[in-house]
């Protein structure tokens, strides 16, 4: 939708971007990485494992050259001679393949570490396109890798020749030699010139390497609108998650509401605000240390809770500064503050006193001076 808009891309890809792409197999990968780390183990098998692979060699050319006239006429003897030098040609290779085989599973996966996508290798159409493939074909990318292909066969093809050139008398000298001295001889040419082609390819991957990761990170930015969009899909429409916390504050009033018919007390501004405190008294070990507060609200919410508490004759007390201090220091379903303890243990003391008086249990509690309520200046501070 952003690219039919005609929007650059000119952001870069966020990290959910270019997960998606690694969920489908979309990787930075450099070929030539991959060659040039091939060609190195190459050169360093064929220094540590190159004494071993020589006395291979050499044993297989005395067995197989050096023969009595019985043994050349014996047809039984070419099988036995066949086997017993693939074998020793095996285990004269067997360092060096083993090297090649960690390296060839390490070069792909140098740059863009290892990924796995079932995605990747599902049959598509578009692979058997014809027009897809001829568009491929003949897109910049195919021109740069053709142009890249052959600056690399150039350069590395020339520094061979050059090479070779260089030590052309070397090699020729090499058919002067006996076997062992030869081999030995042949072995340090190997290395050497695998020495020197490493050393162009390794010119040739520090170039590809910061290219294919430019390429890539080209490939996966995003227009603007895509990072809103992907931002919208991932936190939500703000729309949507208004109306979400909007239900998410109608399920905790609805909570809270219900806890009020079970208050012992509301303490109220008188209007303006409303807090309902229970205390839940017993011996050691049960019920809660202090008061808590059940309920709590401003203006409309203030005005519900008042309600509640009246049809469910629950007493309301009017202390409005101590209904500001509890509101403003207390959260619901938390203790009150331990500065609170005094002025609220004569609200709820003076609460039981006149609920044992309703029961004729007691006499009438003296009227409660709310002005007077001890209320420290810190929660005055905080109304």
């Amino acid at each position: 939708m952003a690219e039919d808009s005609g929007q650059e891309k000119t952001e870069d890809p966020t990290p959910k971007r270019i997960k998606e792409a690694r969920e489908k197999g979309d990787v930075p990968r450099s070929k030539e990485l991959a060659t040039t780390l091939v060609l190195m183990a190459a050169v360093f098998s064929v220094i540590i494992f190159g004494s071993q692979l020589a006395e291979r060699m050499l044993g297989i050319m005395e067995s197989n050259f050096v023969l009595d006239r019985q043994a050349i006429f014996d047809t039984n003897k070419l099988f036995s001679h066949f086997g017993m030098s693939a074998w020793d040609a095996l285990i004269g290779l067997s360092g060096v393949f083993g090297v090649l085989l960690i390296a060839a599973l390490v070069g792909p996966i140098a740059l863009g570490g290892w990924n796995f996508s079932a995605d990747s290798i599902a049959p598509k159409g578009s692979r058997i396109d014809p027009l897809a493939g001829i568009k491929r074909m003949f897109s910049l990318k195919a021109l740069v890798e053709l142009f890249k292909a052959i600056a690399k066969f150039s350069l590395v093809g020339g520094f061979a020749i050059l090479i070779l050139w260089t030590i052309r008398n070397d090699i020729l000298a090499l058919a002067t030699f006996e076997a062992r001295p030869a081999i030995d001889a042949a072995l340090d040419i190997i290395i050497w010139v695998f020495m020197a082609l490493s050393a162009v390819l390794i010119l040739v991957a520090v170039v590809d390497v910061p290219y294919q990761l430019y390429e890539y990170t080209e490939k996966m930015k995003m227009t603007l609108q895509e990072v809103k969009d992907e931002l919208k899909n991932t936190e939500g429409k703000p729309e949507v998650k208004g109306r979400i916390r909007q239900l998410q504050r109608e399920i905790a009033q609805r909570q809270m509401m219900s806890a009020v018919p079970e208050a012992d007390v509301v303490i109220t501004n008188p209007t303006h605000y409303a807090v309902a405190l229970k205390y839940e008294s017993g011996g050691e070990g049960e019920g809660r240390g202090a008061p808590v507060m059940v309920a709590k609200g401003v203006d409309f919410v203030a005005l519900k809770i008042r309600e509640i508490a009246e049809a469910n004759d629950v007493p309301i007390l009017s202390a409005p500064p101590l209904a500001r201090a509890i509101y403003h220091s207390t959260e619901i379903d938390d203790e009150i503050p331990s500065g609170l303890y005094m002025a609220v243990a004569q609200v709820l003391a003076y609460v039981f006193q006149l609920k044992r008086y309703k029961s004729r249990d007691a006499e009438r509690p003296t009227e409660l001076k709310v002005g007077e309520l001890p209320i420290p200046e810190e929660f005055k501070a905080d109304q």
